[in-house]
């Protein structure tokens, strides 16, 4: 997971997770993405990082490359934000009574 949060403390690689996950059927081409404030070299260079993190899959298509979410890791970022988020607020209350 560490690594994982680490590829999206960067703000470009997470706007382009979102927008790859938030676009019409789940992928996107790297045409429809690059429009996130840097260079296209720039683009490939994160896009490449949030794959090595397992957090995107892609598929080249004759010139184009589309990029989709790895499967299943949404659900999985979102379990462990909310038991880390449990975790925590067992933590307060623990803390509440034993003051």
């Amino acid at each position: 997971m560490a690594s994982m949060f680490k590829a999206l403390a960067d703000p470009v690689r997470l706007r382009l997770l979102s927008r790859v996950a938030s676009h019409p059927n789940g992928e996107a081409c790297v045409c429809d993405i690059a429009d996130v404030g840097v260079s296209q070299p720039t683009v490939s260079h994160h896009l490449k990082k949030l794959r090595e993190a397992g957090l995107l899959t892609s598929e080249r298509r004759g010139t184009w490359v589309y990029y989709r979410p790895a499967p299943g890791i949404l659900a999985s970022l979102g379990e462990f934000l909310a038991d880390t988020e449990k975790a925590g607020t067992e933590d307060l209350s623990l803390a509440a009574q034993v003051s």
